[in-house]
């Protein structure tokens, strides 16, 4: 069973800028990779997503154009960069992984980190 861990989150003012990183205990080249996000009182949403080549990605509406996947497979590790933060962004995010490597999907992963904490003051 793959783990995961999820570092890089912090707190941030608005229109700031974060890298969340996701480094994996086997190789990610196995798996699609996602990033989630859990406000309080809110159910976890899906924020990005990205095959096992990074041929392919899917953004939330809510973030395209201002957070961008990637992955390094050589490393292990996925990650989220973040511009442009604003307070709505405030969440824990999440890094997981999918055992259905070449499509994107926006459910159905199967191993999850323990969340970074994101805060962006306003």
């Amino acid at each position: 069973q793959v783990q995961l861990v999820e570092s890089g989150g912090g707190l941030v003012q608005t229109g700031g800028s974060l890298r969340l990183s996701c480094t994996a205990s086997e190789r990610t080249f196995n798996y699609a990779m996602g990033w989630f996000r859990q406000a309080p009182g809110k159910e976890r949403e899906f924020v990005a997503g990205i095959t096992n080549t990074g041929g392919n990605t899917d953004y939330a509406d809510s973030v395209k154009g201002r957070f961008t996947i990637s992955r390094d497979n050589a490393k292990n590790t996925v990650y989220l960069q973040m511009n442009s933060l604003k307070p709505e962004d405030t969440a824990v995010y999440y890094c997981a992984a999918s055992r259905i490597p070449t499509i994107v999907l926006r459910d159905r992963y199967d191993y999850w980190g323990q969340g970074t904490q994101v805060t962006v003051s306003s």
